[in-house]
C-alpha cells in the first residue's frame, strides 16, 4: 500500500499543486491510517470497509489529537480514496459516508501596535543574525505573509527599490505583496551587508540565510520570535502567525477594505478574511464597556 501513498503524493503535487507542508501532513494521515489497518490485518485498499475507517477513528479519537488534526486526518483520508476511485483502483469509496465535521473559526491572536513595535526594537542590529532577524520580522509585519512564504523568499522574489515582494502561497499562486518604507530599509540593509558575511563567500537562493549558509527554517524562525517575545516581556502567546494576525487588523482597523487585505493575505476566499471583522467588533465591544456610563 506504501506504492499507492507515493502514487497518490504524486497525484496531488502534479494535479493539485499543494505545498511541501501540506503534502507532508498529507503523506503522515493516510501513512498512519495504513499503518493501522495493516496491523489490524488488512492487506490491500480493495479490501477496506467503511467499519475499518470506524474502527481507527475511534482509535484517533482516544488519542486527544486537537480538533484541527482530527478534521485535517479526515479529509486526508477522504483525499486517498477519491484518488483510488479516480484511478478505478477500488470500485466504492468507503469513506462516502464518513462526514467531514465543520471547524468553528477562531478568532486569531493579536498584539498591539506598541509590542509590535517591541518585538521589531528587539534584535541586535550589532551582528549580521540581528540584522537578518529585524529584516524578517519588518517583512512579515508589512506584508502579513505566512512564515511558509517569508522563508520561501528567494532573492529575484524582491524588489527592494520598487517596494514589494513576489510571494508564492497556497496552490503556487503568485501574488505581489508591497513592504512599506521601514521594512524596505531594514531588508537593504540585510541584503547589502548581513546575508554576505552569513554566506562568507557561499550561495543561496534563498533570501534569509544562516551562518552555515542554509535556508533559515519554520522552526529556527518560531523559535527566534518565541525569544524576542520573552525578551520584550510580552506574556502572551506569540509566534509568526501572530504578526501576520496582527497586520491584518492593524489595517482594518485604520479604514483599510477586507477585499484589499483578503489580496495581500492570499486568502482565496473572503469569508476567511472576515474573521478580522471579529477581532475588531471584540475591541470595540472592549473599548464601549470600558468608556461608556451605562455599560
Amino acid at each position: 500500500m506504501d506504492q499507492l501513498l507515493d502514487s497518490f503524493l504524486t497525484y496531488l503535487t502534479i494535479e493539485k499543486g499543494l505545498s511541501k507542508n501540506t503534502l507532508e501532513s498529507y503523506g503522515r494521515d493516510v501513512r498512519k491510517f495504513l499503518t493501522f489497518l495493516e496491523e489490524g490485518q488488512t492487506k490491500t485498499v480493495q479490501d477496506i470497509k467503511y467499519e475499518n475507517i470506524l474502527d481507527f477513528l475511534s482509535d484517533f479519537k482516544k488519542q486527544d489529537f486537537s480538533d484541527t488534526t482530527t478534521v485535517r486526518t479526515i479529509v486526508s483520508i477522504k483525499q486517498f480514496f477519491k484518488y483510488l476511485l479516480l484511478e478505478k483502483i477500488i470500485k466504492d469509496d468507503p469513506t462516502s459516508q464518513i462526514h467531514t465535521p465543520k471547524m468553528k473559526k477562531s478568532i486569531p491572536g493579536v498584539i498591539s501596535l506598541e509590542d509590535v513595535e517591541k518585538v521589531l526594537a528587539s534584535p541586535d542590529e550589532s551582528t549580521p543574525e540581528g540584522i537578518r532577524d529585524l529584516a524578517m520580522l519588518e517583512v512579515l509585519y508589512a506584508t502579513g505573509i505566512r512564515v511558509s512564504e517569508l522563508i520561501s523568499l528567494k532573492l529575484n522574489d524582491v524588489n527592494s527599490e520598487m517596494g514589494f515582494v513576489i510571494v508564492y502561497g497556497k496552490g503556487s499562486k503568485e501574488r505581489i505583496v508591497p513592504i512599506g518604507g521601514q521594512a524596505q530599509e531594514k531588508l537593504k540593509t540585510y541584503m547589502g551587508e548581513s546575508r554576505l558575511k552569513l554566506l562568507k563567500g557561499r550561495e543561496a537562493k534563498e533570501l534569509f540565510v544562516t551562518r552555515r549558509g542554509k535556508g533559515m527554517t519554520r522552526q529556527g524562525f518560531w523559535k527566534l520570535i518565541k525569544n524576542y517575545a520573552l525578551k520584550t516581556g510580552i506574556t502572551k502567546n506569540i509566534s509568526p502567525h501572530t504578526l501576520r494576525h496582527s497586520f491584518a487588523t492593524h489595517l482594518l482597523e485604520r479604514g483599510a477594505d477586507l477585499r484589499t487585505i483578503q489580496i495581500m493575505l492570499g486568502h482565496s476566499d473572503i469569508s476567511t478574511t472576515q474573521i478580522y471583522t471579529h477581532v475588531e467588533n471584540e475591541r470595540l465591544k472592549e473599548i464601549h464597556k470600558k468608556y461608556h456610563p451605562r455599560s
